[in-house]
């Protein structure tokens, strides 16, 4: 089989095609042809060894696949070869074949592309449990999202919007924001590309406080961090919950005296963890996501593919901050 190959750390550029024997699965694993592999901001991270694992080399990166089964280990009775199935597995899914866990898989409903089931899971998955486990959204409230035009920011739209949030949407561009009101975001602010200086990161704090409104965002989703990070802080309201998910800006440094004066929480938001130590309260929120889907109120939007030796350009242009929804390799 073919799989796209990181064998040393670096950037998109060091990724090399190259062949390697077809997989066979182990106990309790399953062997799927990988149809669809969505491209992650993890993605970048994991190839430079910046990521919170780091998997011996070579090995492929792509963590969210779908496709069908080829075969099944020993044990495996909730799937057989013909099934397709969608899932978020780490690494590995920028080959032809993968062995995975059963446990991380899930049935592709009919009528959805292998595309849409490989874009669905590590944005929606993530931001569901941001916003309702660690953001304690309800309706009515204000959602201030950041970067709200890629993948997680586009999911937190639609999430939002579905759970009854009035939602602010933040972009850097006017290309952006379309996509975030074809998303259903109720506001845009298209913002300037950072770094900032003292006067323009007030100035970004004073047009995030008009976009919210006099009364502050309830919740704050950050999937970019860096710059942008305290002046959205600085228009939090009154016990409002700041969800930290991504640095694709920089690690941020917040002054916690904000906090104090707002009263207000930030909250990490780390959904792999939280899947593995409570898989029970994941399994409920994909089974919520599934419903949203079939009710067409979540929609994932893949806005470009490309061939699996290209997988490496695909990285690039999510590395640059350039993505506006989800891009996918098809294989």
């Amino acid at each position: 089989m073919k799989a796209l190959l990181s064998q040393a750390p670096g950037g998109p550029e060091t990724l090399s095609l190259a062949e390697l024997p077809d997989p066979t699965p182990s106990k309790g694993q399953v062997l799927v042809a990988v149809k669809a592999c969505a491209i992650n901001y993890p993605d970048v991270l994991i190839i430079e060894d910046r990521y919170q694992f780091k998997p011996p080399r070579p090995f492929a990166p792509g963590g969210e696949i779908a496709g069908t089964v080829e075969a099944v280990g020993e044990g495996v009775t909730q799937f057989a070869a013909g099934d397709r199935v969608l899932g978020v597995i780490g690494h590995g899914g920028l080959a032809e074949k993968v062995a995975v866990d059963a446990a991380r898989l899930y049935p592709l409903p009919e009528g959805r592309s292998f595309a849409e089931g490989a874009a669905l899971l590590l944005t929606y998955a993530t931001t569901i449990h941001a916003l309702l486990d660690r953001g304690h959204l309800k309706a009515g409230q204000t959602l201030l999202i950041l970067g709200a035009a890629g993948g997680v920011g586009l999911a937190a739209i639609e999430l939002g919007k579905a759970f009854g949030a009035r939602v602010v949407a933040a972009v850097s561009s006017e290309e952006k924001a379309e996509a975030a009101r074809a998303a259903g975001a109720d506001e845009t602010l298209v913002y300037p590309r950072a770094p900032f200086d003292k006067e323009q990161s007030k100035a970004l704090s004073e047009a995030f406080k008009v976009a919210v409104g006099p009364k502050g965002a309830d919740v704050i989703y950050d999937p970019v961090g860096g710059d942008y990070a305290e002046p959205a802080l600085r228009a939090i309201g009154w016990e409002g919950r700041y969800l930290v998910v991504g640095f694709p800006a920089g690690i941020p440094r917040l002054p916690l005296n904000l906090t104090l004066l707002k009263s207000c929480d930030v909250c990490g938001v780390f959904w792999g963890a939280f899947a593995a130590r409570d898989p029970q309260a994941n399994q409920a929120h994909v089974e919520h996501l599934f419903r949203l889907w079939e009710e067409d109120r979540i929609a994932p939007r893949v806005t470009e593919t490309f061939a699996l030796a290209d997988g490496g350009k695909a990285i690039a242009k999510m590395a640059a901050r350039q993505a506006i929804g989800k891009l996918v390799v098809t294989v």
